[in-house]
């Protein structure tokens, strides 16, 4: 029998009050707390806490406070990632983000999502679905990137976009929900 990590991973329902769920949350929490805490001239004291709160940190990686997550470590970020102020990932899924990624402020990313069910709903029952976001993309300000999307290499996602669908490689895409304009010269 899967533990509701397992499930929650898998893109099943599971229950997001399992014990082992509320712990994760809360170590998240504690860690984000002390990552938001880090002076700006505690660059290293970031670094440390970003190495314990994330499941892969690579070199370079920037972000800047406050920041917030669910669990922190169904997150993998690579080398050069950026992010600027105030970004929330809600990581019940794996999010992906590949090097040199940018992301301006107020980006969310939602890998967690409820079934359209009301009588599910009142169970508590959620899912959630794994987000990759490609190398040397950069997303502006007020970005949503919604549950299960992929974003491409090198594709520009346009301030206060929703993305609900996949954005190809090298393409530019915005709006509610987020298109594609144009491909990248």
């Amino acid at each position: 029998m899967k533990t509701e990590r397992e499930k929650m991973l898998a893109g099943e329902f599971y229950n997001p009050l399992d014990e082992d769920l509320s712990a994760g949350r809360l170590r998240a929490r504690k860690l984000v707390r002390a990552f938001n805490g880090c002076g700006p001239e505690d660059e290293e004291g970031r670094q440390r806490v970003m190495k314990e709160m994330f499941g892969a940190v690579g070199e370079g990686v920037l972000i800047e406070p406050p920041f917030a997550c669910d669990y922190g470590d169904n997150i993998y970020l690579g080398d050069r990632v950026f992010f600027n102020f105030n970004c929330c990932i809600l990581d019940s899924g794996r999010v992906e983000i590949g090097e040199g990624t940018k992301f301006a402020p107020f980006v969310q990313i939602y890998t967690t999502t409820h079934p359209v069910e009301a009588s599910l709903r009142r169970e508590g029952a959620e899912y959630a679905l794994s987000i990759r976001i490609g190398a040397d993309v950069w997303l502006g300000g007020g970005a949503i990137i919604c549950p299960g999307v992929t974003i491409g290499d090198g594709a520009v996602i346009g301030a206060g976009s929703v993305v609900t669908r996949d954005v190809p490689p090298e393409s530019v895409a915005a709006g509610n929900p987020c298109r594609v304009i144009r491909r990248v010269e």
